[in-house]
Order: structure tokens, then C-alpha cells, then sequence
């Protein structure tokens, strides 16, 4: 199969929807597909990857959103729609669309190939964040052009389906994220890291992994500072670094970790705490919990499909979220049950293999192809059939095909 895959973010980026773009491609090399990755070029401060696991890289330049630092932004220019016409895919892979994604989504439409949409960005939900309310309408507007231009939207939980259904959205199906069992494992778990961050070896270990941005809300430890016998450590790095230092003076900043230090580092805790309410999945629950690590999440998105109540961590209110935070944590860390929690959250995720979910995908990708007879365009509610000109491209490209 010759995939396509339009990303909104790739390397040197790292981040979720990166993560599991990455996972595809191994998935898709073991099996001996064929793919390219068309995505925003490096910022100035980076070093761009020319290819990945010999899949060749395609970029187009980026922009920055002002006061959104967490959202870099490819600009969609031409090179989209001829770099998958030179390629010829069978299917168009729309990782997290919005801006690059939707000229993936208007190329797939002119070339006639089904396009697959993955919704992993809360759009909206990061406008409301950064005080745009506003837009969130038309980010949900957007959202639902592109869509239900696709053949399927896939989406990582139930919060999610929900989410998008009750916009709009049709042909939603669930496609979760699989976890590394074997980096993140209780096993790297290090003593001699734990005494870095607290020297007396004898308060238990709080941590938070990701990108230090508004949306994550990470002032939300602030609770802890003051609580005894707990040290907070916080990995990532981002925008908001020097306000949460300033919120949180205790706290241990490691700055951004990866592979084997960041591996570490999750084992080392004794809890995890996921302090924002936007994620469609968050992977990063997934990854404390291979590494033996009880969690505590908002009650809402993606974490309410993770979390398992009282057997792998608790799920706090997103309105009393601060309020409750203390308890939640002297309940978890409580020696008499935490061995047990560090086990359920071992067990919680061993059978969340990545092959196992790159499997479903390509279900996923081969129902697309073979219910693919698109005959009209979804703009703003509005069906408009598609030009001649591109039902004979997908007549053409099916007698290539057949």
C-alpha cells in the first residue's frame, strides 16, 4: 500500500501527534509499504530531518501563531497537492488536521484518493484556552469541513467520538494509541535520580510530563508546594517555563528528557499528575502507567478512558481540580495501598501495543479504499458536487490501480 501522510507537526517537533506519525512509519517499513510525510519545515533554531526510516520528508515553510507558541504552523502551499500527485498514494493519512491538513483534505478531493482524518488537537478547545472564545465556533466549523471530507475520522476516545459527533462529524471510529512497553517500564526506576531531586530520599516524587504550555495548565500543582513530604518535578519544556518556576519554587525543572532519560524519569515517580483538560488521548498517562506509576487526571477527554478509579489512579473535576488535588495525592502515595496501584498501572496497558493499533489502522485505511465513491464536497453544510475533471482523475487513477 502507498500511504500519504499530510502531518500538522513532525520532526524535529516532538509531540503526540509526532509520536504516533513516527509508530505508523516503523509499522509501515516492517510491513513494506511505501509512504511519504508531507509537513512544516524546521524553525530557525532547528535542525531539519531530510527523511525518516528512508521515507522521504516533504516541507512546507512555517509560521508561528503570536502568543501560541505550542502550535507551529505549516503553510499550505502548492508542494501538497504535487508531491502526493507525484507520489500517487492509495490513501491520504490526515495526522491531526486543521491548516497543512486541510490543503491534505482539498488534495485528496481534486486527486480522487480516499483520505483517512485523525483527530488529535482540541482545536477549539486550545482557542478557548488562550482567551478566543470566539473562535472556537469556527475552529468547530473548520474542524467539521475537513472531516467530513474524509472517508473516516478516527478518534482516540470515547470523550472524543463524543465530542465530535455532537458536532457534525460523520463516520467516526475509535483508534486508541499503543505505548512502548519495553522503554517505559517500572524496571528504570533509579535511586540515585531520585536523590537529585530530593537530596533527604524521603519525600515521594510528583511529577508532570510535557509541553510547559498554557493549555496543559500546569499551575495547577500549585497545591502541592506547601504540602509536606512531597517534592514536585516537572519535565518538559515550553513557553510557560519561567511563570510555572515562578508558581511553583520548589519544584524540580529537568527541561525536556527523551528515550532512556525520559524512560527514567517516569519510573522515578511515585505519581503522575496530568494538569489539563484539551487532550483528546494523552499519551503521556499511558506512558506513566508502563512505568509503574499511579495517575491522576482531569475528568475530561481522552484521561477518562485511561484512568480506572481507585485501581490505576483518580479522576478529579476539572472546576475542583485544585481543590481536591491534595487529598487525590495523600490517597495514592498512601504506603499501605501504592504498591498495588503501581502494579494496576503496569497491568492497565500491556496489551496497548503500537503493532497491534498500526494492525487496525490499515483495516481502517483498506475500508476507506474500498467504500471510496465521492461524488461531492462538505463546505459549511453545503453539498456541492466535485468538477468532472476530478471524477476522471479518480477514474483514471482506478484503472492505474486495478
Amino acid at each position: 500500500m502507498r500511504v500519504g501522510i499530510v502531518a500538522e507537526s513532525f520532526l524535529p517537533n516532538v509531540n503526540g501527534v509526532v509520536n504516533s506519525v513516527l509508530r505508523v512509519l516503523e509499522y509501515l517499513k516492517e510491513e513494506g509499504h511505501e509512504a511519504i510525510v508531507i509537513a512544516p519545515g524546521a524553525r530557525d533554531f532547528q535542525e531539519e530531518v531530510p527523511d525518516y526510516l528512508g521515507f522521504t520528508i516533504v516541507r512546507v515553510p512555517t509560521v508561528m501563531i503570536p502568543l501560541v507558541d505550542s502550535l507551529p504552523i505549516g503553510v499550505p502551499t502548492t508542494t501538497v497537492t504535487a508531491a502526493l500527485a507525484d507520489f500517487e498514494p492509495d490513501v491520504i493519512h490526515l495526522a491531526s488536521p486543521f491548516v497543512l491538513g486541510g490543503a491534505g483534505m482539498f488534495a485528496a478531493l481534486q486527486l480522487g484518493v480516499p483520505a483517512v482524518g485523525l483527530f488529535q488537537t482540541d482545536v477549539a478547545g486550545f482557542a478557548t484556552q488562550y482567551h478566543a472564545g470566539v473562535l472556537a465556533s469556527v475552529a468547530w466549523d473548520w474542524t467539521r469541513n475537513i472531516h467530513n471530507n474524509c472517508e473516516l475520522t478516527l478518534a482516540p476516545s470515547s470523550a472524543a467520538i463524543r465530542d465530535l459527533e455532537s458536532h457534525g462529524v460523520d463516520n467516526v471510529r475509535h483508534w486508541g494509541r499503543g505505548v512502548d512497553t519495553t522503554l517505559y517500564h517500572p524496571l528504570k526506576r533509579s535511586d540515585t535520580l531520585r536523590r537529585t531531586w530530593d537530596p533527604t530520599g524521603r519525600k515521594k516524587i510528583v511529577g508532570f510530563v510535557g509541553r510547559l504550555a498554557s493549555e496543559k495548565s500546569v499551575h495547577r500543582l500549585a497545591p502541592l508546594v506547601t504540602e509536606p513530604g512531597v517534592q514536585i518535578v516537572v519535565v518538559g519544556d515550553g513557553p510557560e517555563r519561567k511563570a510555572l518556576q515562578e508558581a511553583l519554587p520548589n519544584a524540580v525543572f529537568t527541561g525536556a528528557l527523551y528515550g532512556d532519560d525520559l524512560a527514567r524519569a517516569y519510573a522515578s515517580l511515585d505519581l503522575f499528575v496530568h494538569t489539563g483538560e484539551f487532550e483528546t488521548f494523552c499519551q503521556t498517562i499511558q506512558e506513566a502507567q508502563a512505568s509503574g506509576v499511579p495517575t491522576i487526571g482531569p475528568r475530561a477527554g481522552g484521561p477518562i478512558d485511561l484512568i480506572e478509579e481507585g485501581y490505576n489512579g483518580l479522576l478529579l473535576d476539572v472546576d475542583t481540580f485544585e481543590r481536591n488535588l491534595v487529598d487525590a495525592v495523600r490517597y495514592l502515595i498512601d504506603d499501605t495501598r501504592h504498591a498495588e496501584l503501581r502494579a494496576n498501572a503496569r497491568e492497565s496497558v500491556a496489551n496497548k501495543t503500537w503493532r497491534a493499533l498500526c494492525e487496525q489502522l490499515m483495516g481502517y485505511y483498506a475500508e476507506a479504499i474500498e467504500g471510496y465513491d465521492r461524488t461531492s464536497i462538505h463546505i459549511f453544510g453545503r453539498s456541492i458536487a466535485l468538477p468532472g475533471w476530478v471524477r476522471r482523475a479518480r477514474r483514471k487513477r482506478g484503472a492505474r490501480t486495478a
